[in-house]
């Protein structure tokens, strides 16, 4: 009986790229979503002085992913999106970014996912730990814009279901 679960277990088991992509895509929805959704005047607020605008939010995680996934892609990351507030801006600047990493994450094998990668600061690690340090990131970038929006009375998109 032992057998039959564990064989039967298996079948589901995902390996690690598919893994992430699953992930990846539940974050990109979020964030896309949130930077859609989010008014353009509401772009400058921020939940307390000492921390970033929801804008900056957006440029801060446009940076981090296109930063990333050119580095492991062997392509030239865009122009910080750190000056940006214009709303369409940001939302630019995030979708560059997830177009960089959309190749990146979609041509990703296990095979792949293990290869070391040097992305400067953090010295050498395999690409499926860059970019799930990466989307993770990402993710919890996304609860930072949730609550903001949370504070301005919008249902976040990761809770609309």
């Amino acid at each position: 009986m032992f057998a039959a679960l564990v064989a039967a277990s298996a079948l589901h088991a995902q390996t690690p790229a598919a893994e992430l992509k699953g992930f990846y895509t539940g974050i990109k929805n979020n964030m896309m979503k949130a930077a859609e959704k989010m008014p353009e005047e509401d772009y400058s607020f921020k939940a307390s002085p000492d921390v970033r605008t929801f804008g900056a939010l957006i440029a801060h995680v446009a940076d981090v992913q296109a930063r990333t996934c050119a580095g492991i892609g062997g392509a030239t990351a865009p122009p910080s999106a750190g000056t940006k507030t214009a709303k369409a801006d940001l939302v630019a600047a995030l979708k560059t970014s997830f177009d960089l990493c959309d190749g990146v994450i979609s041509s990703l094998s296990d095979e792949d996912a293990t290869k070391t990668v040097s992305l400067g600061r953090g010295g050498a690690r395999t690409r499926l730990g860059a970019l799930w340090g990466t989307m993770a990131h990402s993710d919890e970038e996304y609860g930072y814009l949730a609550v903001y929006m949370r504070l301005k009375g919008i249902v976040p998109p990761s809770s609309e279901h």
